[in-house]
């Protein structure tokens, strides 16, 4: 399908800006968890040193949060508009890291990182309408891969921004980060973008209206199973970076150069999205999304028989852990971007009250999915691959029943 706008023409902008700005609002979250992973061993310290695993749930929280306020998001966009979502999604982000930043326990941190998981849900859904306001099937699976590409290139940075910013300032500062990163983005989409739902297009906020649509989305077979799918890929990507600081720290002595190494991983997993955006058009998304999930599928299968078999303390498994987990996050490249364009495809019509279904469901489901795989962790990188290992397994076997898509 060709570009079609519904922004005025002056206001419209070009493939390059937008793929970029949405970018930005898919980061929001790479940078709302990816920061905070240098910050955890300071955080159990000082807060929970009798249970440093629980520094962990800093992580899952927000994308409990975030996952809660996906639910309501998309039938909040299709009613009022996707700026609208956003901007108000944005208050509530920024609320929450104000409230992180002061508050004097682990709990009540945890409380201010749920709410700034509901504000982030406004910009992560509302932009995901965005993009199928302006485009649908294989070529909304393009630029979601480019806008993906901002996505998997953020990590790379985002830890060494936490790290530099607790060696100057100290951890909670960290929260002030996220204040000034969410007032240049939605700054950005406030000047340049203009509202791409027009008020002719918009549903309203009706019992009958939300519980016919909402009825329509969870019985679309395309919709389910690739939520279904997306669970087990937010389960892994949520249990592996709660687990890698704890991994490269504790188990192989390797906690200082964390943050870079964990942008050397970041910026490999940056060439995939390139990879499928440049082949989605022609193979379509079902091929890439299979593909991506076999190659984790037999990757996990082969570092978990050598972990089991020579020990996972010897200073060489350090190397097959750090390509173990290149890998994990390479995998994203292909499933994500083309799981989410996938299910979009037939609910043009309803492409924010998918977006939320989808994006409540996986993320929750992943989020729960990942906590319990991160409290696994026992010294040894075995159980998260042993994990991931049953995840990727499932995935594939379901993704084997994605039906084709339309060009």
């Amino acid at each position: 399908m060709t570009h079609v706008s519904t922004a005025p023409a002056d206001r419209r902008l070009s493939q390059g800006e937008f793929i970029a700005l949405m970018g930005m609002m898919f980061a929001t979250i790479a940078f709302s968890i990816d920061s905070m992973l240098p910050a955890l061993p300071q955080i159990a310290g000082a807060l929970t040193p009798d249970a440093p695993n629980l520094a962990q749930l800093v992580l899952t929280s927000f994308v409990v949060g975030m996952g809660v306020g996906t639910l309501f998001t998309g039938p909040l966009s299709d009613a009022f508009g996707r700026r609208t979502i956003i901007f108000g999604g944005a208050t509530l982000y920024v609320t929450g890291a104000l409230l992180a930043y002061l508050a004097p326990s682990l709990e009540l941190i945890l409380a201010a990182r749920v709410l700034q998981g509901l504000g982030a849900a406004g910009p992560r859904i509302a932009s995901m309408a965005m993009v199928r306001d302006l485009y649908s099937g294989r070529q909304m699976a393009r630029i979601v891969s480019f806008a993906m590409l901002v996505f998997m290139i953020f990590p790379a940075i985002a830890p060494l921004i936490g790290a530099g910013i607790i060696h100057l300032f100290g951890w909670r500062a960290i929260f002030l980060a996220f204040v000034l990163f969410s007032a240049i983005s939605i700054g950005w989409l406030g000047l340049r973008q203009s509202e791409t739902l027009p008020a002719a297009r918009r549903r309203p906020m009706q019992v009958a209206s939300l519980w016919a649509g909402l009825k329509e989305v969870l019985r679309h077979p395309q919709v389910f199973l690739s939520t279904i799918t997306q669970i087990l890929i937010f389960g892994v990507l949520f249990g592996t970076i709660s687990s890698v600081q704890q991994v490269f720290d504790l188990t192989y002595g390797r906690g200082q150069g964390f943050p870079l190494w964990f942008a050397g991983i970041a910026v490999c997993s940056a060439l995939p999205p390139l990879v499928n955006a440049s082949l989605v058009v022609r193979l379509g998304m079902r091929p890439l999304i299979r593909t991506a999930l076999l190659a984790q599928l037999a990757v996990s299968a082969t570092a978990g028989v050598i972990f089991l078999s020579l020990g996972s303390d010897a200073p060489a498994m350090f190397w097959v852990f750090l390509i173990w987990t290149a890998g994990q996050f390479a995998a994203t490249g292909f499933t994500i971007g083309n799981l989410n364009a996938l299910a979009l495809e037939p609910m043009g019509h309803l492409a924010g009250m998918t977006a939320s279904v989808m994006g409540a469901v996986a993320t929750l489901g992943g989020a729960v999915l990942g906590a319990i795989i991160g409290q696994f962790y026992n010294g040894t990188p075995v159980p998260l691959v042993l994990s991931v290992l049953v995840c990727a397994a499932i995935g594939f076997a379901i993704a084997t029943r994605l039906p084709r898509e339309g060009k």
